[in-house]
């Protein structure tokens, strides 16, 4: 049997067995057992009591969190006219078939895809490639678009596609250990706001199951479900 370390350990003893009932007291805890020698991410983890192999229970949306998650984002923008690649202040243009061909062969050089609905057609052969990836663009998740500019400017901005897993678990970062407590909790606040408003039609009942946070390498804290009453 793997020995824990006397880190994990002494996380354990703060964490086990607790559920917090003050978002404050939760951010303060998730940051003083963030011990790694990097700066971790911070995440949630919401079960919820949906069965997604059906329709009306499926949870697939976007959200732009106040403070963002902390991450530089490189977006690939293909449309009939001029595509590219950008990242904070560097744009690389890329000839429109170019970019369709690198996709093709496995070159994919970016974290988000958005496309133009001309564009379409053909992407549809790449579902192959995109979709295990997650990278396929969609009306749903705002990433077909006729608007290019616009929609470049909101997930610049730091709007981002989450959905709930085949076990009906969102997994979402909602920004990293050096945030304030203050950046955490809006943030946190938010993206609980955002699963809320779209709960899917055919949920019966309690929608929630439990909630978690924790850090990329530290341990869960569970959240008592009304705090965000």
């Amino acid at each position: 049997m793997r020995k824990l370390s006397r880190r994990h350990n002494e996380n354990l003893k703060k964490t086990k067995n607790v559920i917090h009932s003050s978002l404050e007291e939760a951010i303060k805890l998730l940051q003083e057992t963030a011990t790694a020698k990097f700066i971790e991410s911070v995440e949630v983890h919401a079960n919820l009591n949906i069965d997604p192999k059906y329709a009306d229970q499926q949870l697939r949306t976007t959200v732009t969190l106040p403070h963002g998650v902390g991450k530089s984002v490189r977006i690939a923008v293909l449309n009939n006219k001029s595509s590219f690649i950008t990242t904070e202040g560097d744009d690389k243009n890329i000839d429109s078939q170019e970019l369709i061909d690198n996709i093709s062969q496995g070159v994919i050089n970016f974290d988000l895809l958005i496309a133009t609905p001309d564009m379409m057609p053909k992407l549809a052969k790449l579902g192959r490639v995109l979709g295990p990836k997650g990278l396929m663009p969609s009306p749903k998740s705002g990433t077909v678009s006729t608007n290019l500019t616009e929609t470049l400017s909101e997930f610049k901005k730091g709007k981002f596609e989450y959905k709930a897993d085949k076990a009906g678990v969102v997994h979402v970062s909602f920004g990293k250990v050096s945030f304030s407590k203050d950046q955490l909790i809006e943030n946190l606040t938010s993206l609980y706001q955002s699963i809320e408003q779209n709960r899917p039609s055919g949920v019966k009942g309690k929608y929630f199951k439990s909630l978690f946070i924790c850090t990329s390498m530290g341990p869960s804290i569970q959240l008592d479900l009304n705090t965000f009453d």
